[in-house]
């Protein structure tokens, strides 16, 4: 006879395990929730492993010339993170990498006079500066370069280390999920709960609340339910990836007069130490319909137009499509802030979206006003869920899978270490 399905009582069940997922399971635990994450692939995968890890307060949004309400909803997020990552902060990011602490913003002599008006006024000062240049950066120090050139004081980090730090802070609550042996429920009376078929018994998840942070994959699980609000939009973009053989890391945006950057560059580094720029910015949004092998002939223009004295002979190219998913918006405009909102039709399921990695505590301070608002505080309950479900690993980097070793780590230590046979004998 089959077992009687095993009920774990949660105070918050979390489903996604990418960046707002993480973050708010951070919070919510250390408030002393019990508290479980729920991952179908692996920890950042999709969205939060192929953002550029800029944490930034809003000034790229100054493109038209006025500070946007998306610049001032984030302008404080640095200071937030740079709190955390110090370890002073509502979650301990101590154990992620800062890339870089600053990052640059340059534009051509075609919108030199007006971009300096603008970012010389009082609105902006104390959060860009101009760069003497004495004191640009390797890539930028050509005498070719004519163009203007900040530095905003915003951060760069790493976002795989950003995954395991959050990971490890709440080690044994992220739980790995098969969707084909999993099926969400909801009530006559419109509450949600989770069915998870193991090998041993089966698994009946119940929480005071659900919450969706699963980026695009949140419109399906609301189909799952049969619900369709919050509605959810997606802003296609193709990145594109350059390993190449240029010695100096940069970050920075260069400006164009479209509202978005017209080139986002951040710099990473694969297992071996290889260099790889990722390509951001307009020309991922250009992109998003084009095949990749024209994507990278744009790309390279926009590299010989914006810095023809780097040499990338010899690079390797690559693009990664990716979709933000994002709130249903009026006429599909950015939203200005990270989203929760309960889902209409199910009594105890929240679905949200951080909109971008800059905002995830935000998402996680909405959640928690949501829960303080309908009187939900911790519980004593515990979990034993890591007796039947295996531990959600983390995601590899975009950058990883499209640049591979021709020799993994493991047969480059096994010859390394490779014993000599019979014929190496004699």
């Amino acid at each position: 006879m089959s077992q009687a399905p095993l009920s774990i009582h949660l105070d918050l069940a979390i489903i996604g395990g990418g960046v707002a997922g993480l973050w708010l399971a951070n919070r919510a635990k250390s408030a002393g929730f019990s508290i479980a994450l729920f991952e179908a692939k692996a920890l950042g995968s999709d969205q939060t492993l192929a953002s550029q890890g800029m944490i930034h307060g809003g000034m790229k949004y100054t493109l038209a010339g006025a500070l946007t309400g998306a610049s001032e909803a984030i302008a404080e997020m640095p200071k937030h993170w740079r709190a955390c990552l110090c370890g002073e902060g509502d979650v301990d990011l101590r154990h992620t990498r800062i890339l870089s602490d600053h990052f640059f913003m340059w534009s051509g002599d075609d919108l030199g006079s007006k971009l300096t008006g603008f970012l010389a006024s009082k609105i902006t000062r104390g959060r860009v500066e101009p760069v003497h240049p004495d004191r640009r950066p390797p890539l930028l120090r050509n005498k070719a370069f004519s163009g203007s050139l900040y530095r905003l004081e915003d951060l760069v980090i790493d976002a795989p280390s950003l995954v395991a730090n959050l990971a490890h802070n709440i080690e044994g609550h992220c739980f790995q999920i098969d969707w084909s042996k999993t099926q969400l429920h909801q009530t006559a009376a419109g509450l949600v709960s989770l069915r998870i078929d193991t090998l041993d018994r089966p698994i009946e998840i119940h929480a005071q609340r659900f919450i969706f942070t699963a980026g695009k994959g949140n419109a399906e699980l609301l189909e799952q339910l049969g619900l369709e609000s919050p509605a959810m939009q997606l802003r296609p973009l193709q990145q594109v990836m350059v390993k190449h053989l240029y010695p100096f890391d940069f970050y920075g945006h260069c400006l164009g007069r479209e509202t978005t950057p017209r080139l986002t560059i951040s710099s990473h580094r694969l297992p071996d130490g290889a260099h790889v720029w990722y390509l951001g910015g307009n020309l991922a949004e250009k992109g998003a319909d084009m095949a990749p092998e024209a994507l990278i002939e744009l790309a390279k223009q926009e590299l010989e137009d914006l810095i023809p004295w780097v040499n990338l002979d010899g690079a390797e190219w690559a693009t990664l499509p990716i979709a933000r998913a994002e709130p249903l918006q009026p006429g599909l405009v950015r939203p200005d802030n990270a989203f929760i909102a309960p889902a209409d039709g199910a009594v105890n399921l929240l679905v949200g979206w951080p909109t971008k990695l800059t905002l995830a505590p935000n998402l996680a301070n909405q959640v928690l006003a949501l829960v303080e608002d309908a009187g939900i505080t911790p519980s004593a309950s515990t979990i034993n869920l890591h007796n039947y479900l295996p531990y959600a690993s983390l995601a590899k980097t975009p950058w990883e899978l499209a640049f591979p070793p021709a020799i993994s780590a493991e047969e480059l230590l096994a010859l390394r270490f490779r014993e000599p046979d019979e014929e190496d004998d004699n």
